[in-house]
């Protein structure tokens, strides 16, 4: 992980850590980068509905342009249609501008590789180099060999007719509830459900620049929840602010978090012959539920670090098909090469069509156990990791959880915190577990 860029990019503050000024550089290096060896260099550009998305996307663009490149905006569009439209219409790279799930006045910038990919750390290190003046300046193109900035809206549009391509089933009859974020899916979701023949309701889906994942979205699900109850819905989706994420809401009002839509599609694809290797990625903070669900009937797992740019690298390094997050971010590795939000609603909808049933009936098979989770601010989160009395407390509780839970221990990658998570046959079990681990780290003198 870098100085600027994380896990799932450069995030930050609008004009406070994340700036216009870093965007310009960031678009200069990029042209300027795939560009070498006089390549007529092609950049595809898109943006999520917050207000500070459209300064970033002309500063990025501008950026682009100065160095001779050409940039193609999309703009308002889901992080995996720029995905997917680098991937098949070879642009040399793909950016995506977004704070995916994060309040409004946070904003982001999402590099992709030629192949879809989140771009490689080889190349981002190169371009924090470039944003702390560790290399020579860029020079500009003069004349004609500016570059030009495109209207791209044909390629969101090619987009949407994937998508539409993909379920083998009409939704013809389904009552559908789509809580769009405010964010990128209000102008993509909605078009698909209708083409494939659902009766679509969305609501949250009248973005102002600020209302981005407002009391609204996956990370806020209530309000599909009661949405779904009231008007007799068959299924609800929630996408996050950028649409790379999905939750299910079944008949009942229940939510189906990502580590059960996992169990649903897993299942389905293992029952298909179309899950290779009879193995699902996962990352480490998946429910302990899950596991014991997929021992249940043969489907075999491993985990990585948090992170779908983890899952997706772990599927293309050792040829696997299906993996994903408990947040939502789920992979489809025949169709898409990063989460997809509305790619996985329409997989869940092809299991619930084939197998006639519900979504309660397809999620029953996994009990979740608790999970509770605690940030502690520390004064330095590595050397707290790295204590040999922390860790030898930690050890202490797992043998006291044994095969009914399990303590995950880890630094955050943006602040001075460490998260302890814990999962156990009890949520009462969670607290006291936390509260031992968190005890030690007082008394050692690392929390703040």
């Amino acid at each position: 992980m870098g100085k600027y860029f994380g896990t799932d990019g450069f995030r930050g503050e609008a004009n406070v850590s994340l700036t216009a000024d870093h965007a310009f550089k960031i678009g200069k290096f990029l042209g300027y980068y795939y560009s070498r060896n006089n390549k007529n260099c092609r950049v595809v550009i898109g943006k999520d509905t917050r207000r500070s998305s459209y300064m970033f996307e002309y500063a990025i663009a501008a950026g682009i342009t100065s160095t001779g490149a050409d940039a193609y905006l999309l703009h308002v569009t889901s992080t995996p249609s720029i995905s997917y439209v680098v991937r098949t219409e070879q642009f040399d790279v793909g950016v995506m501008i977004s704070a995916s799930h994060n309040v409004y006045y946070d904003n982001g910038i999402k590099l992709f590789s030629a192949n879809g990919e989140k771009l490689e750390e080889s190349v981002t290190d190169m371009i924090e180099d470039y944003l702390d003046g560790k290399m020579p300046e860029i020079p500009y193109a003069t004349k004609a060999n500016i570059g030009r900035t495109v209207d791209y809206f044909a390629g969101r549009n090619r987009y949407i007719g994937y998508l539409i391509s993909i379920p083998m089933n009409s939704f013809k009859g389904k009552k559908v509830a789509l809580d769009l974020a405010n964010g990128s899916a209000f102008q993509i979701a909605k078009s698909v459900f209708d083409a494939l023949g659902a009766e679509t309701h969305v609501i949250n889906n009248n973005p102002n620049g600020s209302n981005i994942n407002d009391n609204a979205g996956s990370t806020h699900i209530e309000g599909l929840k009661k949405y779904v109850i009231e008007n007799g819905m068959d299924i609800g989706f929630a996408y996050d602010g950028d649409a790379d994420r999905c939750l299910a809401v079944d008949e009942k009002g229940d939510v189906v978090d990502g580590d059960k839509i996992m169990y649903i599609c897993a299942k389905s694809m293992k029952e298909e012959d179309k899950l290779k290797k009879d193995t699902v990625v996962t990352t480490v903070m998946s429910n302990l539920g899950l596991y014991k669900a997929f021992d249940k009937i043969g489907i075999k797992y491993v985990k990585t670090a948090v992170g779908d740019k983890n899952v997706q690298a772990c599927l293309s390094e050792n040829d696997y098909s299906f993996g994903g997050e408990q947040s939502g971010h789920i992979i489809f590795s025949k169709h898409a090469n990063t989460g997809d939000g509305v790619l996985t609603s329409l997989k869940i909808m092809d299991v619930v069509i084939n197998k006639k049933t519900t979504l309660s009936e397809l999620a029953k098979d996994v009990e979740l156990y608790p999970q509770l989770l605690k940030n502690v601010n520390v004064n330095d989160k590595t050397k707290c990791i790295e204590d040999k009395d922390v860790k030898e407390i930690i050890k202490r509780v797992e043998n006291e959880l044994g095969e009914d839970g399990r303590v995950l221990f880890r630094a955050s990658g943006t602040e001075n915190v460490v998260r302890i998570m814990v999962e156990a046959n009890s949520l009462n079990i969670c607290k006291e577990k936390i509260k031992i681990i968190e005890d030690e780290i007082i008394r050692k003198g690392y929390a703040i």
